[in-house]
């Protein structure tokens, strides 16, 4: 039922634009049609090879050790969702952001949820790449094994130029979607303030 209101929310938004006189708006309802189509992908499809991918390169960084052995640091703390849910704890490896690559194998950032008994659980992975350095070299919205990348503005919550990212909840699932920013069932509620970059 979701898949189907978001296929029909493209198309009823597109006119709304064009009937606005808005610019650009083919542009935008193509990559909004085509946004939709990757939100509501088939388990079988793109998005689960996709989440396969995440689960068989992370699955050595259930131990929050393995992921910080390879370079990997605790920053921003326990991220929480403005409404509701959060990304929670993202372990990023900076050379990995710079390097501009987007591949599944090697994603950015590994997210953990903290857990009431101190531990650390792993719940999905986060891919970054700064909005300046992909387009000097590419044109096109940046995608990782066909579905596209989120756009972060800047001024942002974070303090960073503007980037693409591109969360993948592939140890915890998300009655959201696998691909969304905001995990509804992920809790900040025991993290340790003490324990921030």
């Amino acid at each position: 039922m979701q898949a189907l209101m978001r296929q029909m929310a493209v198309p009823v938004l597109g006119a709304v634009v064009l009937a606005l006189g808005g610019a650009g708006a083919p542009a935008a309802m193509a990559q909004g049609a085509e946004h939709a189509r990757h939100e509501a992908g088939d388990p079988r499809g793109r998005a689960g090879a996709l989440i396969k991918a995440v689960r068989e390169s992370t699955e050595r960084f259930k131990d929050v050790a393995a992921a910080e052995a390879e370079g990997y640091g605790l920053m921003f703390g326990c991220v929480s969702g403005p409404d509701y849910g959060a990304m929670g704890l993202h372990y990023v490896n900076f050379p990995l952001v710079q390097d501009i690559a987007l591949d599944p194998a090697k994603p950015e950032i590994v997210i953990y949820e903290p857990l009431p008994n101190g531990r650390k659980r792993l719940v999905g992975a986060d891919f970054l790449v700064f909005a300046e350095a992909w387009h000097a070299k590419h044109a096109e919205t940046p995608q990782v094994m066909g579905q596209l990348m989120h756009l972060i503005e800047s001024p942002n919550r974070y303090g960073l130029p503007a980037f693409y990212t591109l969360h993948v909840w592939a140890w915890k699932e998300s009655a959201s979607g696998p691909f969304v920013n905001w995990h509804p069932t992920v809790s900040c509620a025991s993290f340790d303030d003490d324990e921030k970059d």
